[in-house]
């Protein structure tokens, strides 16, 4: 068994391809991200990668929509997302493949 701090791993983000990690793979990538109220993260859109993101508690407003928890949301590739933290919560993210620099701010 291998025990691991989330607060050693680059913005919450632990399995993917980049360092440091957990596990690396091309195949996915996971980040369990800590946001405070106000937390904003510009519109941007992956042009590979779909991503997958689960409110794990907290509310959270993207592209007009109000998440909370329990929520799920599926962006496909090119598809443009905004995020502003409205509540102290944590996401769980999931993207698909990881692909180093595919990030595209709006």
């Amino acid at each position: 068994m291998n025990i691991f701090k989330l607060k050693n791993y680059l913005r919450g983000w632990i399995i993917g391809n980049f360092e440091p990690t957990i596990f690396k793979t091309d195949d996915f990538e996971i980040g369990v991200k800590e946001y405070k109220k106000g937390d904003k993260e510009a519109a941007h859109v992956h042009k590979i990668a779909q991503e997958i993101t689960v409110v794990v508690s907290g509310k959270f407003k993207m592209n007009n929509s109000i998440l909370e928890k329990g929520d799920i949301v599926q962006l496909a590739p090119n598809e443009i997302a905004d995020f502003t933290c409205l509540e102290d919560g944590f996401t769980t993210v999931v993207k698909m493949p990881s692909v180093k620099g595919d990030k595209y701010i709006i």
